[in-house]
């Protein structure tokens, strides 16, 4: 049986898909942006700034479900520049700092609204 999660204190879906969704245990957390939940806005600045919106985003969704960043089992990181690569990590860093997820990350021709980051996530308990 699964579960849509929804919650307030990350960004409404902007197309057909859920925030997440939690079948037998595993969380599915959609690709998350840097819209700021509370005024529906692209947050100002470049990659650091963009991937501390994202990662907060993913925090509200993972707290909304019941779980918390140490169930994180997999994450996706798409780039719309790979220069970018070392201003996400040390941001990324800060929210995994032992027990780290499996990640993958490279750049993409384009993501929505042309921001700069997009993480996908995936949660297990």
């Amino acid at each position: 049986m699964k579960r849509i999660i929804i919650t307030n204190k990350a960004p409404k879906a902007i197309a057909s898909y859920s925030q997440a969704v939690e079948c037998r245990n595993t969380l599915y957390i959609s690709g998350q942006i840097a819209i700021d939940p509370e005024t529906g806005n692209i947050v100002n600045g470049g990659i650091r700034e963009q991937t501390e919106r994202v990662m907060e985003n993913i925090g509200a969704i993972l707290h909304e479900a019941g779980y918390n960043y140490l169930d994180v089992v997999k994450s996706t990181c798409l780039l719309s520049d790979m220069s970018d690569y070392a201003g996400m990590n040390e941001v990324y860093s800060k929210y995994y700092k032992k027990e780290f997820p499996a990640r993958v990350a490279f750049a993409v021709k384009e993501l929505p609204l042309n921001v700069l980051i997009e993480i996908e996530t995936i949660a297990m308990k």
